[in-house]
Order: C-alpha cells, then sequence, then structure tokens
C-alpha cells in the first residue's frame, strides 16, 4: 500500500480520474493566503461526473472504481490529511457535467504535507494524456496583502503551435519545464522551491 506523502502526488491522483472519466479539460487551483493560513487545493474537470449514491461513498477507502486494485486510496488519504491539518475536503458530481475536488489546510499545521514537485506534476498531466487540455492556475497571498499569480494554459499553447506540433515534442517539454520552473520561482522568490512550501 503506497501513501502519498506529498499533496501532488493527490492532485496527479485525482487528475488521473478525471481522464479516465473522460474530461476533454481539467483545471487545477491553488491558492497559498498566508495572511489566512490558507492552503486550498481544487480539480475541476468535465468528464463523464459521478452517481449522487458514488460522491456519497468516494471517500472510503474500500470504494473504488478501478480494476487494477481493489482499494482506492488517494482521495480517502486527502480527506484525512486536510481533516487532520484544521481543514476541510469535498467533492461534488454531475453525471454528464463532471467533478469537482477540493481540500483546504491550514498552511502552518506542522502535520501539512509539502506540495511536492509541482512542476514535474504538471508535466506528468500534459505528457501523460496528450489528448487533455489543462488550466492550472497557483496563486500566493503573502500576509502584508499582495498576491502573485501563475496561469498556464494548454489551449493557449496549443493555438500557438497549431496541428503540426505536439506537447510532448522533446523542445515543447523543455519550453514548459521552463516556464513552470520560472512561474513558480516568480511565486515563492528566486531559489525557493514549492515543494517547500
Amino acid at each position: 500500500m503506497t501513501i502519498f506523502r506529498e499533496l501532488s502526488q493527490h492532485l496527479l491522483d485525482i487528475f488521473e480520474n478525471g481522464a479516465k472519466a473522460g474530461a476533454s479539460l481539467i483545471l487545477l487551483n491553488i491558492d497559498e493566503d498566508f495572511s489566512a493560513d490558507r492552503l486550498t487545493l481544487e480539480l475541476r474537470d468535465n468528464g463523464s461526473g459521478m452517481p449522487a449514491e458514488m460522491v456519497r461513498r468516494i471517500a472510503d477507502p474500500w470504494v473504488t472504481t478501478r480494476t487494477t486494485r481493489k482499494v482506492g486510496l488517494g482521495i480517502p488519504f486527502l480527506k484525512q490529511a486536510a481533516e487532520m491539518c484544521g481543514g476541510e475536503f469535498g467533492i461534488e458530481s454531475e453525471l454528464g457535467v463532471g467533478t469537482r475536488t477540493w481540500a483546504s489546510f491550514q498552511h502552518s499545521h506542522i502535520d501539512r504535507p509539502p506540495l511536492g514537485d509541482l512542476t514535474g506534476t504538471v508535466l506528468c498531466m500534459i505528457v501523460g494524456f496528450p489528448t487533455l487540455d489543462v488550466l492550472y492556475q497557483h496563486a500566493v497571498h503573502d500576509v502584508t496583502g499582495g498576491t502573485r499569480e501563475f496561469k498556464l494554459d494548454t489551449r493557449e499553447l496549443r493555438e500557438v503551435l497549431g496541428d503540426d506540433v505536439a506537447l510532448s515534442d522533446p523542445e515543447v517539454l523543455g519550453f514548459l519545464r521552463e516556464m513552470l520552473e520560472e512561474g513558480h520561482a516568480m511565486l515563492y522568490g528566486e531559489g525557493t522551491a514549492p515543494g517547500a512550501a
């Protein structure tokens, strides 16, 4: 049994659920509010959605729609981590519309898992599901009231690249990695990795 030690691993797990549900677009929102001591993670997809009964049972570790293992662990562990760190977890879904999953944490809580490798996680999302579009938005609000924001939208990249160049092209991946690293450096300050936040 694998227990995710970083929040980015939970995000990737939930992202994969949305991709397997037939989503064409998944939104990843991360909001870090240092003045309110709050970290909020949100994933929204336009996939097939789930019936109400499944939504009610989804946080049960013995419930899964997967065929490769009997136990679904990603969502129950994320819920447990959020609640142990002074936060909340929620999921809402509508058949034929999609699913929204979110979790909040006390940012400074001693037991809050680190965000982890956000650059690698977002690149995995893009490369692992090349026909799926990703909108990644990340905001950091500092204690003085200032806000820094970063956004990456693969729909905009596809418009620029046209149909001839795939997002998985090595040169495009190099550009995306550099863009993400620069974005995270801007959010956190030079030399500070998001995984430490």
